[in-house]
């Protein structure tokens, strides 16, 4: 058996710390996180891009994190899109 090159490894190692986006909703849903400032959550932004229409969540974003007196704006976005949400169901 070939030995391998501990240059190789590493790079494997750095190239697999690195996020893969394979589908729509998670480019879209990354760029949620990135509008509102809030990657901590990244993965709940993804989730609503793949259930929900794109336009609509990234204006509800672009509109939120226009609005400068909006401290947490991720929360903000959440409070908006559930009122939203639950307005309809009515």
């Amino acid at each position: 058996m070939m030995a391998l090159d501990d240059n190789y490894l590493e790079k494997l190692r750095e190239r697999g710390k690195k996020g893969h986006i394979y589908r729509e909703f998670q480019d879209t849903g990354l760029m949620l996180a990135d509008i509102l400032g809030d990657r901590k959550h990244k993965a709940l932004y993804i989730k609503l891009a793949k259930e929900r229409d794109k336009q609509e969540l990234l204006t509800l974003a672009k509109r939120v994190a226009e609005n400068k007196n909006v401290k947490n704006k991720g929360a903000y976005f959440m409070r908006i899109l559930f009122d939203e949400i639950k307005g309809k169901k009515r």
